[in-house]
């Protein structure tokens, strides 16, 4: 049982790492990204296809089990024909998005796999998965806050011109700009990662009236108003000045998120609170 519960482990992780590249190549048009994601997912196919035909040996009616894996697998196969005729990166991240939280779902749902840990249940993994996921994508937008705040200071500097030693210690407003961008970046997929595998988990749990918690209704509002951060970045080409305003201001949702809710949310709190 460990055993099945490594492969699953091994698909789980190496197919949240693709889907990170992929999401890399879709801001910023990396095609090393691209690359690396492509290939990662081409992995996960392959795993997916040998323990398909390992444990799937006869023909029979497919359990709920089998048909979500099939299902799933068939999403992969699409999504590499996509990638590889069609080029239609934010196509591919999504549809994969969408397989990876179904394979979570159906992975953490057999109970006939125990985890590697002892007196761990399944789903306590999947909810130790949420978490870190979570962590990063926090981690990432605090640091893109500090930049923000530090490229608002800088402007604020420099259109005043005050000159101190302190400006001439902090990078160009170019710079910041270009590092706030990918740390908002690198923690929008962490984000949503987190949030889907957070769903799975409450549709295993059975309660379903978690998903109006104030906690998930936030972390889902979060993941809006970052999503419009990078459309003000790509598509509508807004100022680096208003993109480090509206960054301070998501981050202090993010805040509120991780330091207010957590009191009145049922979901999963923080071990201090």
């Amino acid at each position: 049982m460990v055993t099945q519960s490594w492969i699953y482990d091994a698909i789980i992780y190496i197919y949240a790492l693709s889907l990170l590249f992929y999401f890399s190549d879709f801001v910023g048009a990396n095609q090393r990204a691209k690359r690396m994601g492509t290939g990662l997912l081409l992995f996960v196919w392959v795993l997916q296809t040998v323990y398909f035909f390992f444990e799937f040996k006869t023909l029979h009616v497919f359990t709920d089990f089998e048909t979500l894996f099939f299902f799933s697998w068939v999403l992969v196969t699409v999504s590499l024909v996509i990638s590889r005729f069609f080029r239609i990166e934010l196509l591919v991240f999504f549809v994969n998005l969408v397989g990876f939280s179904i394979l979570a779902l159906n992975f953490f749902s057999d109970n006939n796999v125990s985890t590697a840990l002892e007196g761990w249940e399944i789903a306590d993994e999947l909810l130790f998965i949420h978490i870190s996921l979570a962590i990063g994508s926090y981690a990432a937008f605090t640091i893109s806050a500090i930049l923000s705040g530090m490229y608002l200071f800088l402007h604020s500097q420099l259109k005043d011109k005050k000159w101190s030693r302190t400006i001439w210690r902090i990078p160009s407003l170019d710079k910041i700009g270009k590092y706030t961008y990918i740390s908002v970046a690198s923690g929008m997929p962490l984000l949503m990662l987190a949030f889907s595998l957070g769903t799975v988990w409450i549709v295993l749990k059975g309660e379903y009236q978690l998903l109006f918690d104030p906690k998930v209704l936030n972390s889902l509002f979060i993941l809006l108003l970052y999503a419009y951060h990078l459309i003000l970045k790509l598509s509508l080409k807004a100022s680096d000045y208003r993109l480090a305003q509206w960054n301070l201001f998501a981050f202090a949702l993010v805040m509120v998120n991780f330091f207010i809710l957590n009191r009145f949310s049922n979901f999963h709190g923080w071990f201090w609170m």
